[in-house]
């Protein structure tokens, strides 16, 4: 069973239509589940407070080697903080969150994610440079520059848009607006 998170902020239906889980809040269901999927879109500091019932069950899949799946501002709360509002993210990985500056925000649209390392589970069958759906102003700067598997580029900027570290996968765009290739990077991750 796969729980897609409830944190009020995220585009639940069609997340569960692509993976056939269950949509919850519930930290026993979480916990029981044999993958999660935390998607969100909003409010870095409003999704930190809906974290705070639910961290522990969060951090216990984690532990357990369970698969993982941030997307967007899900992706976001794998990490320790962000500029956008007070709150802490999960910690799950080492780093912040910042805002684009200099270049018009939100990055809102189509745009190519450059996958670093062949063997990501997440892009079997997808190929390198693929386009996906992007909507976002702030994005993720991880401590370990080990941890990026892809980037994107953005008015001449580069910021990473796929993270992956044992089995927590983190995406920027996402995948549930992202047409053929999005519903396939989701049915690898059913299939981990």
């Amino acid at each position: 069973m796969i729980a897609i998170v409830n944190l009020g902020i995220g585009n639940f239906s069609n997340v569960k239509k692509a993976v056939k889980g269950i949509i919850t809040n519930d930290p026993d269901k979480i916990t029981k589940a044999d993958k999660v999927i935390l998607p969100g879109v909003g409010s870095f500091g409003y999704a930190s407070k809906q974290l705070s019932e639910i961290k522990e069950a969060l951090s216990e899949i984690i532990s357990q080697d369970k698969p993982f799946l941030g997307i967007c501002l899900g992706m976001q709360l794998l990490f320790e903080e962000s500029e956008e509002g007070k709150g802490k993210g999960i910690g799950l990985l080492k780093g912040k969150v910042v805002k684009f500056k200099n270049v018009r925000i939100p990055h809102i649209g189509w745009n190519q994610v450059h996958v670093v390392i062949d063997n990501i589970p997440l892009f079997k069958g997808i190929k390198n440079n693929s386009f996906f759906y992007f909507v976002h102003s702030y994005y993720v700067q991880p401590k370990n520059q080990e941890i990026v598997k892809g980037f994107t580029e953005y008015c001449e900027f580069e910021f990473p848009s796929v993270v992956a570290k044992g089995t927590i996968f983190g995406v920027q765009f996402h995948p549930e607006k992202s047409s053929d290739n999005g519903l396939k990077l989701l049915n690898n991750f059913r299939r981990l």
